[in-house]
């Protein structure tokens, strides 16, 4: 199996541990071995969380070297703008339109980088963007944007649907698997 290094990255509630157990439980069932390392900082407070997950015939180390990112998933519009030394020419970017702005943004003091955000999408071999909170939205819940992503990240993969769903089911709470699953397959097809 070819090693495959995913930077997961979001704001504290949006389900990026969750999404990066996940992506970890697949690979293992896959017959792959995977590392994972997370940082949560003030994630409880809204502040930035990030998840470096390797997946590969043998990983050695759970940090993405810098530069070797394939595939970074930033799970709000702009987090991907934190941590651009993980991108190199061959990376792919999957990003959330959705904004949450941090307090210096809301109470006035900053301005929201939306014009760095899009330049910055340039340097990506590929990007993806996803209407991830309209998506999650229309199927009853917004909580489960963090799905409709992951679902887009699953199809870049080379793990089969069913045991993304199968993992999926078992990590959820029960009374939300159906709505989680509505959520990537909604993701997967995008």
């Amino acid at each position: 199996m070819k090693d495959i290094n995913i930077l997961m990255i979001g704001v504290g509630g949006q389900g990026t541990v969750l999404s990066s157990d996940i992506v970890c439980d697949v690979a293992l069932a896959g017959d792959a071995d995977v590392k994972k390392s997370e940082i949560h900082g003030m994630a409880q407070r809204g502040g930035s969380v990030v998840s470096h997950v390797r997946i590969g015939a043998k990983v050695l180390s759970p940090v993405i070297p810098i530069g070797e990112a394939d595939i970074v998933i930033s799970f709000e519009n702009m987090e991907f703008l934190r941590y651009p030394e993980y991108a190199g020419k061959n990376t792919s970017l999957v990003v959330s339109t959705h904004r949450i702005y941090p307090p210096s943004v809301a109470g006035g003091q900053e301005a929201y980088p939306a014009e760095q955000t899009e330049d910055t999408k340039k340097a990506f071999k590929e990007v993806f963007e996803i209407d991830a909170m309209k998506t999650a939205t229309a199927i009853g819940n917004s909580k489960v944007a963090g799905m409709v992503m992951l679902g887009k990240l699953a199809a870049l993969l080379p793990f089969d649907a069913d045991l993304w769903r199968a993992v999926i089911s078992k990590k959820v709470p029960p009374k939300t698997v159906d709505m989680n699953l509505a959520a990537f397959n909604a993701g997967y097809q995008f």
